[in-house]
């Protein structure tokens, strides 16, 4: 991925490409909610305690692969 300048340029670009005044609004819309978003999100205390569970398993090296973790989530529907 480019840095962030680099992306910019590209995604104004696109958007002096397209001529579509309806989609042009949606990302104008979606844009816009995206940015006002910003807020700072409170973690619930069990949330926190996840997290901190989470960072002593990485520390002790208990991980699982994403090809590990889909083949185990294959296996577990195909008992459903």
């Amino acid at each position: 991925m480019g840095t962030v300048d680099k992306i910019r340029a590209g995604l104004i670009d696109k958007i002096l490409r397209i001529n579509n005044k309806e989609f042009l609004e949606a990302l104008d819309t979606l844009v816009s909610s995206s940015s006002n978003n910003s807020e700072i999100v409170e973690l619930t205390a069990a949330q926190k305690k996840m997290l901190e569970i989470s960072e002593t398993d990485i520390k002790n090296g208990r991980l699982i692969s994403q090809e590990a973790m889909d083949k185990r989530n294959l296996e577990w529907l195909d008992t459903l």
